[in-house]
């Protein structure tokens, strides 16, 4: 769980027992709030306006990051301590933080946070390329996770959307000045616009804001609890209204993450307890949409963990690549790629590797890369980057293989042909199969233990004999050595083994969960044996479709095929498996995984046009229908596929 802010209570509606209302303090050792401020062209003005409603004795400190002249004596110190009773001082390397203090960051320099204090280093980039607002905000979601709070003002530019994002992945509160009343709406915009702000406001509400945050924590914890009970209970139904309104299932998501996500829109909107939240959402359908979206924030930036994507290029590459015959396309499956930049990591580090094996033109890869967050995918095809990707991106990439524009940069094509985005929830449809490298990084830690142990036989299963599997940085195999053996423990890089022992076991996600969510109570409805399939299948097609066509249920398992199929479905190597998902020909797989699960929403046909297929001599173009049945009832609860030659 969080840890807890403890403040007293809000004066507006809540006192001591003398009936005096006590002052906003934290708890007086180092579990006390920071709030990191960026602004910059405009931002004076938003600055004075936002501590002048700042409480003198608030117990939160505050840091602020603008961007100055490199060349000229800071005088930001003076101009905001006119307008707050709180100190006001130029940082310096290794201050220890207080509450009730102000810190601005002095000229020509990056500052950032570690172990309670200030850190001043010199800058490595040209004034005109630093994000000093990114860099600062980084280091204390690292340090300060829930207890990070990021505000950004007016400005020019895009500094600070990685900063907030790294705070709201760490639980922390994001805030951002109200773009109508920003004297330059740039850097809110930007932030806003990549989803990482929990709160808009004009600049002198932003404090209460916080304040009110803050207060609501210490209420929620101080007030009588709900029983264990009542708070698994809501929990549920919390739970059962995602599923019914987004389709998707949380139930073996880990609690204690759950519970945090939660305890974040309960303080914002200050409510103190899990079964009121739970009431609150069924009156208001939109904050489903919006928890969903909480629960699905993305951990990742490009080359994340950098000694990873290192060993990979170096060692675990050119070891695949050595046995690789010429001519092969590699397949390459990124699991919960969020909005693409380790997908797109991946093929520059595949690129760069096969120039540093000189196989340039012999050998290429294929990557799907998936993710529940069907936002985040648009945001991943259209490959389009802010400026500040550079604190992650070193000049050399930057310069091979993205193309810059006025707001940032542009994946290039070469790497984006590379890859292919689809929607996909790993926990409920059918993964992809013979692949050389998957990664899965920052997925599993969201899962709770039950749903890792089903999940890891699968990669298994997905992957070829040697093929990669990377984790992030705080994921293991567990105990599945003899399934995977270590390239390089220390970075959670594997190999897969030939032992089939356990693999001949795994099951497919589709089968771990019904295909239609339940409510709490329903009994699942289970098709009449069909007695004449063949009768029955025959007359739908001649009804609605035209063949080659497969029927079949919806983990995949195939149950009828009519015409000759071979163009576009192939066995799999090893044991007999007439699935579907497994069988379906490079190109097909994930247009037919998006299909099914959008004709499962939304029921009907779902048609994909002008798919190019290979793997069975020339490239084949096709349409592809997936419908599912309704009618008649011997097929009710299956799909079928129509493959039309184009």
């Amino acid at each position: 769980m969080a840890r807890k802010i403890k403040t007293a209570p809000l004066p507006s509606s809540t006192t001591n027992k003398s009936g005096e209302e006590p002052p906003l303090r934290t708890d007086p050792s180092d579990s006390f709030p920071i709030v990191g401020i960026g602004a910059s062209a405009g931002g004076l003005e938003a600055l004075e306006l936002f501590f002048r409603q700042v409480p003198a004795e608030s117990g939160m400190a505050f840091v602020v990051i603008s961007h100055l002249d490199p060349t000229r004596k800071g005088i930001m110190p003076e101009l905001l301590q006119r307008v707050t009773s709180m100190s006001v001082i130029q940082a310096a390397d290794n201050l220890k933080v207080a509450p009730d203090h102000v810190y601005v960051i002095p000229p020509n320099t990056d500052l950032s946070f570690m172990n309670g204090g200030l850190h001043l280093c010199t800058p490595e980039m040209a004034h005109g390329l630093r994000l000093p607002i990114d860099f600062f905000l980084r280091s204390l979601a690292a340090d300060r996770q829930e207890l990070a709070i990021g505000v950004i003002l007016s400005g020019m530019g895009s500094d600070g959307t990685l900063g907030l994002r790294a705070i709201k992945e760490n639980a922390g509160l994001t805030l951002a000045q109200d773009p109508a009343n920003a004297k330059f709406d740039g850097m809110p915009r930007s932030v806003i616009d990549a989803g990482v702000v929990d709160i808009v406001a004009p600049a002198d509400e932003l404090p209460e804001r916080i304040i009110g945050y803050l207060r609501h924590a210490s209420l929620a914890t101080a007030g009588e609890p709900d029983t264990e009970a009542r708070a698994r209970s809501s929990l549920d139904k919390i739970l059962l209204l995602l599923r019914v309104q987004t389709g998707h299932d949380f139930f073996l998501y880990k609690k204690s993450t759950l519970y945090r996500r939660i305890e974040r829109r309960m303080s914002i909107h200050q409510i103190e307890r899990i079964s009121a939240y739970a009431h609150f959402m069924r009156e208001n359908p939109a904050e489903v949409d919006l928890l969903f979206k909480e629960l699905l924030i993305g951990v990742t930036n490009f080359f994340r963990d950098p000694a990873a994507w290192d060993i990979l290029k170096n060692k675990a590459l050119p070891e695949l690549l050595a046995v690789t015959p010429p001519g092969r396309i590699l397949r390459a499956w990124v699991v919960g790629c969020s909005t693409g930049e380790e997908a797109y990591s991946l093929a520059i580090v595949f690129k760069e590797a096969l120039a540093n094996c000189q196989l340039e033109g012999r050998l290429s890869l294929q990557i799907y890369a998936t993710d529940l967050d069907h936002a985040a995918i648009e945001k991943a095809r259209q490959g389009s980057y802010p400026a500040n990707i550079a604190a992650d991106v070193s000049p050399e990439r930057l310069n091979r293989f993205f193309t810059a524009n006025d707001h940032g940069y542009c994946v290039g094509k070469e790497i984006r042909e590379m890859v292919t985005f689809a929607t996909q929830n790993v926990i409920m449809d059918p993964p992809f199969t013979r692949l050389d490298i998957v990664t899965c990084r920052n997925l599993l830690i969201y899962f709770g233990a039950q749903l890792q142990k089903r999940l890891l036989p699968v990669f298994h299963y997905s992957l070829n004999v040697g093929g990669i599997l990377m984790l992030g940085s705080a994921e293991t195999i567990g105990s599945f050595t003899d399934l995977f053996a270590p390239i390089d423990n220390a970075v959670r890089l594997y190999q897969r083994t030939a032992n089939l022992a356990r693999a001949a076991e795994v099951q497919f996600p589709t089968k771990l969960y019904p295909g239609n969510a339940l409510m709490a109570g329903d009994e699942p409805k289970t098709s009449p044996p069909i007695t004449n399939l063949q009768v029955v299948a025959d007359q739908l097609l001649l009804r609605s479709h035209a063949p080659a066509a497969v029927f079949f249920t919806a983990a995949g398992d195939i149950v009828y095929i009519n015409g000759r199929t071979g163009k576009y479905l192939e066995p799999v190597p090893g044991r007999v498996n007439w699935n579907i998902f497994a069988m379906a020909r490079i190109g097909l797989h994930p247009e037919l995984v998006n299909a099914v699960h959008r004709a499962q929403l939304q029921g009907g046909a779902v048609r994909i046009r002008n798919l190019k297929l290979e793997g069975s001599g020339a490239p084949l173009h096709i349409d592809l229908i997936v419908e599912a049945i309704a009618q008649p009832e011997a097929l009710a609860g299956m799909f079928v596929a129509v493959f039309h030659d184009l």
